[in-house]
């Protein structure tokens, strides 16, 4: 029980380190940020550059979807504008992973005593960035923690029964990626979790791949909320994320074991193979879907742009 308590502690911690990070690179870049998407996405590849850009700049998907979201409500963008940003969107996102995959967790205290000391200068320009520096700190301290709670976590039943299921059932792995994003609202966060279990050989690299990419649905559960009470155009921009993930997810799950073979083949611990899976997986569907992006918007208008 007490595991239990103290791994959902870190989930919290986590997400707080993910909020600290995203604001203080927010409150460096958001104007430009702004700026930027508003300028130079009148092509679909300038919008896939630009997503890739603002997400790995900013460190979220989901706040860049929602950004968008905005824009699109506002009438700044149009819906087909929006398309190469959520393709890039889904590329920038997996920077966060393969940061996290990193050794360097050993960096942890030498960013807290930067941060602070960032804090106490005389400098208001400097607290984003000590904010982003701790935030990032708190991130790698909650990931070596989830590798400790890994092994005694899954001696509990229920735990166990899941991390059997997840490496017996690349179906259940999927859907338990979608319900737990869906309920935590971060990818990153449960993405990050299934490559601790991973590194620790609780579950294996098959398993920790379809827990991605559940997550990369689960995720737009986010841009769906934003949406809701908006008008038709910016409901059509929800649903493009939606089915952008959703076919990506149906396109990649024959082939898991493959991509597990292509990752392991490329690293040796499971962190990196898992985050290369992301990178992998994400670069391949944006980059497929991007020079169709005109008939893939032709379909969400044709489904979802009456009434």
């Amino acid at each position: 029980m007490l595991q239990l308590l103290l791994f959902i502690l870190l989930i919290f911690c986590f997400l707080l380190g993910m909020f600290w990070l995203k604001s203080g690179l927010y409150n460096m870049a958001g104007e430009r940020m702004r700026d930027l998407i508003s300028r130079w996405t009148d092509a679909p590849w300038k919008g896939f550059v630009i997503g890739i850009a603002v997400t790995a700049i900013l460190q979220s998907s989901s706040a860049v979807m929602v950004l968008t979201i905005g824009f699109v409500s506002a009438g700044i963008l149009t819906f087909r504008q929006s398309i190469g940003i959520i393709l890039g969107t889904n590329i920038g996102t997996t920077l966060t992973l393969e940061i996290i995959s990193m050794d360097i967790g050993f960096l942890s205290l030498p960013l807290v005593i930067c941060s602070v000391f960032l804090l106490i200068l005389p400098y208001r320009n400097t607290r984003p960035l000590a904010l982003s520096l701790l935030g990032l700190s708190l991130i790698f301290v909650c990931m070596r923690g989830f590798e400790e709670l890994a092994a005694p976590l899954a001696g509990q039943d229920f735990t166990h029964a899941l991390m059997e299921s997840s490496n017996s059932s690349a179906f259940f792995s999927v859907l338990l990626g979608v319900i737990l994003t869906g309920l935590i609202q971060s990818s990153t966060v449960i993405t990050g979790i299934a490559m601790s279990f991973a590194d620790a050989g609780i579950i294996n690299i098959f398993a920790g791949i379809a827990i991605m990419l559940g997550a990369n649905i689960g995720t737009c559960v986010t841009s769906y909320i934003a949406g809701i009470g908006s008008g038709r155009t910016t409901k059509m921009t929800v649903y493009a994320h939606i089915w952008l993930n959703v076919f990506g997810v149906l396109a990649f799950f024959p082939f898991i074991e493959e991509l597990g073979r292509l990752v392991a083949a490329a690293a040796q611990s499971p962190e990196l193979q898992l985050a290369h899976a992301s990178l992998v997986f994400n670069v391949i569907c944006s980059i497929i879907v991007l020079p169709f992006s005109g008939l893939f918007a032709k379909m969400i208008e044709h489904l979802h742009g009456k009434g």
